[in-house]
C-alpha cells in the first residue's frame, strides 16, 4: 500500500515538473503579489514590517489556490481517476497521495520562497522562525482543504472560480492563526499557542479532507 502511494506521488510530481508551468506560475504570482505592496504603500520600513505577516500569508494563500483546479481534473478527463477508484488502494488514500504531491510542488516552494520575500517586506528577524513553522503547518492544510474543494467541483464548468469561492472562506482560520503566530513572535510574545492551534487544524484536516474528497469523487464518477 505504501509503495502504491509512493508511486502515485512520484507520478504526479514528475508530471507537474515535466510541464513546469504550475510551479513557475505559483512562484511568480507569490513574488509579484508580494512586490506590489511596497509599491502601493511606499517604502517606509516600519509600515512594511507591520504588514509583512499578513501580506506574506495572504499572497501565499492565493498562490496555493491557483493550481487546485488541476488537482484531479487531468486524471478525470483521461479516465485515470476511474482506474484509481477501482484499484486496490482506498480512494481516501488516493486523495491523500495526490494532496501530498500537490503540497510538494506548491506548498514546499512557497515555504522556501517566503523567507526571501520576507526580506523585501523588512520582516523583523524574530519573525522568521514563526514564518517558517507556520508555513510548514499551514500549507498542508491549504492543500488538504483545496483537495476537498477540487473534488466537489470536479467536472464542473468554470471549476477554478468555484473552487476559490468554496475554499477561501475555509482558509480564514489558517490565515488568522498563522499571522497571529508571526505577530506574537515579532512582539516578543509566545507564538506557541497559535502554532498549536495550526497543528490541531492540520490533525483534523488530515482524516476529514481525504474522506470528503473521496466522497465527492465517487459522486462525480457515478
Amino acid at each position: 500500500m505504501i509503495r502504491a502511494m509512493g508511486l502515485i506521488v512520484a507520478r504526479d510530481v514528475r508530471l507537474t515538473l515535466r510541464q513546469g508551468t504550475d510551479v513557475i506560475m505559483i512562484l511568480m504570482f507569490f513574488l509579484i503579489a508580494t512586490a506590489l505592496f511596497p509599491l502601493g504603500v511606499g517604502p517606509e520600513p516600519n509600515i512594511l514590517a507591520r504588514m509583512a505577516p499578513g501580506v506574506l500569508w495572504v499572497c501565499a494563500l492565493l498562490a496555493a489556490v491557483l493550481s487546485l483546479d488541476r488537482l484531479f481534473q487531468a486524471d478525470y478527463d483521461d479516465g485515470s481517476l476511474d482506474l484509481l477508484a477501482l484499484g486496490p488502494l482506498p480512494l481516501e488514500l488516493v486523495v491523500l497521495t495526490k494532496v501530498t504531491a500537490h503540497w510538494l510542488v506548491t506548498g514546499l516552494p512557497l515555504i522556501l520562497a517566503a523567507p526571501v520575500l520576507a526580506l523585501l517586506l523588512n520582516l523583523p528577524p524574530q519573525g522568521y522562525a514563526a514564518l517558517f513553522t507556520s508555513m510548514a503547518l499551514g500549507t498542508p492544510i491549504l492543500s488538504l482543504i483545496g483537495a476537498a474543494g477540487a473534488a466537489l467541483t470536479l467536472g464542473a464548468r468554470r471549476g477554478g472560480a468555484l473552487i476559490a469561492l468554496l475554499v477561501l472562506p475555509l482558509y480564514i482560520p489558517v490565515l488568522i492563526f498563522a499571522v497571529g503566530a508571526m505577530d506574537a513572535a515579532i512582539a516578543g510574545l509566545p507564538s506557541k499557542p497559535h502554532l498549536l492551534i495550526l497543528a490541531a487544524l492540520l490533525a483534523a484536516a488530515l482524516p476529514l479532507a481525504p474522506w470528503a474528497g473521496a466522497a465527492a469523487i465517487r459522486q462525480s464518477l457515478d
